[in-house]
């Protein structure tokens, strides 16, 4: 078999050459294409937050001048300068004021690559998110800043922690082009708030250690740094023991990164913690003006947003030197402070008496338990909780600094007092100090004259007149009488059974007999009240009292309304009063009367708010009954007390709640309405016995002291013989309603402390007519929270 021969002419295939893999160019094209949607996007992204489209961005001129502000003036209607609305003040310094030592600290601790970094480090970001913090943050000096003066609190919320982060940068890069390093460090530490008054490195270098900041030693120095990261925690007035520990961290720190050696290092770390502790007050929260000035400042930033709505225009309430006029007068505003001084004083001292030596002072008629909840409600609304809250200090931990001694700040009424007491005792102290508000103004204007929400804002951030409610007792009771004359027909001289009233499964003890309106409301008999009440209808009732200005939701099918069950304000109380002295015209209390801008633009001017909601004789009725009040009723005897004659008119109304825990009087002269408050911060604090529980002994004292210094001024214009001024068709609304002047009330003694504790038992016996003393003997006021069914409850007068 022969072998073919191969043909020399064919060509045999080749392998396939082997195909090369593009692969991993589409994955680098990938990438890029990546990388520039990502830096796009960002790009895009901090565009759109440095432009203001994802959330308000920091005025320019703020980031230019960040310490430049003019600020706002606010003055009484008889031209005094009552306060200013201005940024915090603070002792600036300059760089060469600041210790070397300091400045190291802080770029140590908080920024090794300060002088590097044009506002972002992002090798510190990397590391922060690699290690999870665990090895620093990723914030520079620099955004530090930026959060302190644009950006605050940190918000809880994970997004919009993110969207403030990116804020801070777009921040932080402004202030870079801005500011020099030295700039950026000395407003850092002019503007950081170190608690205790002391925002700034000056104010806080003379509070924590009474020396000026170029005067601070290098541990002094690294205690500053170390309260940037937690000005409450590592605070050494407070937590001493944790300041000194966070201390030597930072001169650790200091050694590590070459800014001392180690000798300064082993000298500064031996040396102790001591602080030389100078406290400084802060004139914008002391005293009585900043409970006004918390009001007028909502007021005001309300007419700013409108007006910005109308015009576009954006203002500023601490930066643009605005001129706020107000209804105040100075004078006014004067006496009803000293007012509430004088008697808060001797208020106050009986009070303490009566609670000496007892366990569960101040609280009444609550358990221990009970007791701990409201000392946890009050620990968790304090500073010092939210801020080691925010710090994610353990529940544990935190109540362990507030159980520990440290030095604090005391109200009292000879002046605030330097103590060393634990957080916890200081508040259970506070707890025993009786509170008080009044408010005054111009009935027949709407204008406020006098605005006193509390004794001393510092230490009691709350104002009692606007802000807070509280249960009025009887001084709800003219809005039943008035709807009872206005829909029943009834009269002044009209008759009403007060035998108890036992109805419906409700139980008002009586004291028999019957009493015309005008005996029943100068004595404040609730069977009275609750059977007009229930003839009138609730309903009725609480639509009148919202028609005379009172806005506080009330329920319309309780009977229990009618003695004053519900909350209400100072303020509503006080409008709705002043209607019975204008003729039935409700005007709205009003304190602003014009706002203008720095040149004298009008930004907003008040005009009164007049409403008509009665005829002007069932107005004057009222006037002519609550007249009685004062005359011979609750209000007659300390009236007389306090030296004010029964020929001034005075149309009023005393009111005491449930257990003693509100003290109310409201008193109407021709010229001015005032009502004052007086109470505790909690309603299970109060006294033990009504007689020094009551309105006319708790408020109507402010009033007849406050009244007094207003006549004896002459050139207010207010005088005790000023008349009210009858409807020129009044005839006297039902026969001779000048009635009794027998001095009824808490003339002829008071129910003591120990007179509550020993009752004298009393054997109920058939009356006729009206009966002028309780069973105890005295004249007293009191209101429970609700008519409970199926519950005989003592309802005094």
């Amino acid at each position: 078999m022969t072998q073919s021969q191969p043909n020399p002419t064919q060509k045999f295939p080749l392998p396939p050459e082997p195909r090369k893999n593009k692969g991993w160019r589409k994955v680098v094209r990938f990438i890029w294409i990546g990388l520039s949607l990502l830096i796009g996007g960002l790009a895009l992204l901090f565009f759109a937050i440095s432009q203001g489209f994802l959330g308000d961005m920091p005025d320019v001129r703020e980031l230019e001048n960040p310490d430049i502000f003019v600020s706002s003036e606010v003055y009484s209607a008889d031209g005094v300068l009552l306060t200013k609305f201005e940024k915090e003040k603070t002792k600036p310094v300059t760089y060469q004021q600041l210790p070397k030592h300091l400045v190291y600290a802080l770029q140590a601790k908080e920024d090794e690559r300060f002088t590097k970094h044009s506002g972002i480090d992002l090798k510190s970001i990397g590391r922060a998110l690699f290690f999870q913090g665990e090895r620093g943050g990723g914030s520079t000096i620099t955004q530090q800043l930026a959060k302190l003066l644009f950006t605050g609190r940190a918000s809880q919320n994970r997004f919009q922690r993110v969207f403030e982060k990116l804020k801070e940068w777009v921040v932080a890069v402004s202030l870079e082009k801005r500011y020099t390093k030295e700039e950026i460090i000395t407003l850092y530490f002019n503007k950081f708030d170190f608690v205790n008054n002391a925002k700034g490195i000056e104010m806080a270098s003379k509070i924590y250690f009474n020396k000026s900041a170029s005067q601070l030693s290098l541990p002094e120095s690294a205690t500053f740094v170390a309260m940037l990261e937690a000005p409450v925690k590592n605070n050494p007035l407070r937590n001493p023991t944790t300041s000194k520990e966070r201390r030597d961290v930072v001169i650790k720190q200091m050694l590590e990164k070459g800014y001392i050696d180690q000798n300064a290092y082993s000298q500064a770390i031996a040396q102790p913690l001591v602080t030389d502790f100078h406290p400084i007050q802060n004139l914008q929260e002391d005293g009585y003006g900043a409970y006004y000035k918390y009001y007028l400042r909502k007021e005001i930033e309300g007419y700013l947003k409108e007006y910005e709505k109308k015009t576009g225009k954006s203002v500023n309430l601490y930066r643009d030197g605005l001129k706020i006029y107000t209804t105040l007068d100075s004078k006014l505003q004067h006496y009803a402070e000293e007012s509430i001084r004088e008697h808060m004083i001797d208020l106050q001292r009986s009070f303490d008496s009566e609670q000496r030596g007892r366990k569960d002072a101040p609280f009444y008629h609550i358990n221990s338990k009970e007791i701990d909840g409201i000392m946890m409600q009050a620990v968790r609304r304090t500073g010092r909780y939210k801020q080691l809250e925010a710090a994610n200090v353990s529940p544990e931990e935190i109540m362990k600094e507030f159980k520990t001694p440290t030095k604090l700040s005391r109200f009292t009424w000879k002046g605030e007092e330097e103590v060393e007491m634990s957080p916890w005792d200081s508040i259970r102290y506070h707890k025993q100090i009786a509170q008080a508000a009044l408010l005054s103004m111009n009935p027949t204007t709407g204008e406020i004259k006098a605005w006193v929400g509390g004794i001393d804002w510092k230490h009691f951030q709350y104002d009692h007149i606007k802000q807070g409610k509280r249960q009025v007792g009887s001084t709800f009771k003219p809005f039943v009488y008035l709807a009872a004359i206005m829909y029943n027909n009834m009269t002044p001289c009209s008759s009403v059974s007060n035998d108890t009233y036992n109805k419906g499964g409700y139980k008002v003890p009586g004291r028999g007999g019957s009493l015309t309106l005008r005996e029943a409301l100068a004595q404040s008999q609730n069977p009275v009240a609750v059977r007009l009440m229930e003839m009138t209808g609730p309903n009725k009732v609480v639509q009148l009292a919202h028609d005379l200005g009172v806005t506080t939701k009330m329920p319309t099918n309780q009977l229990a309304v009618a003695l004053g069950s519900e909350d209400i304000s100072l303020y509503e109380m006080l409008g709705a009063y002043s209607t019975f002295a204008n003729y039935g015209n409700y005007n709205k209390p009003e304190m602003v009367w014009r706002v203008e801008d720095a040149n004298g633009r009008v930004i907003k001017e008040t005009k009164p708010e007049i409403k008509e909601k009665m005829n002007e004789l069932y107005a004057y009725t009222m006037i002519e009954l609550m007249k009685g009040v004062a005359d011979f009723g609750t209000a007659s005897g300390e009236l007389r007390r306090r030296g004010i004659s029964q020929a001034v008119e005075i149309a009023g109304k005393t009111g005491t709640t449930q257990n003693n825990s509100d003290g109310w009087f409201i008193g109407i002269t021709p010229k001015l309405a005032t009502a004052v408050w007086v109470g505790w911060e909690d309603r299970s604090a109060h006294f033990y016995a009504t007689g020094e529980g009551q309105g006319a002994k708790m408020a109507l004292p402010i009033w007849a002291i406050f009244m007094k210094k207003i006549w004896a001024d002459k050139s207010l214009e207010i005088s005790p013989d000023d008349k009210f001024v009858k409807p020129a068709d009044w005839s006297g609304g039902c026969g001779d309603l000048s009635g009794l002047k027998s001095g009824y009330g808490d003339e002829g003694g008071l129910q003591s402390y120990e007179e509550a504790k020993n009752p004298v038992i009393y054997e109920p016996k058939p009356t006729t007519g009206s009966s002028k003393k309780n069973n105890n003997g005295n004249s007293t006021e009191n209101l429970n929270k609700e008519l409970n069914k199926e519950d005989e409850v003592d309802f005094n007068q």
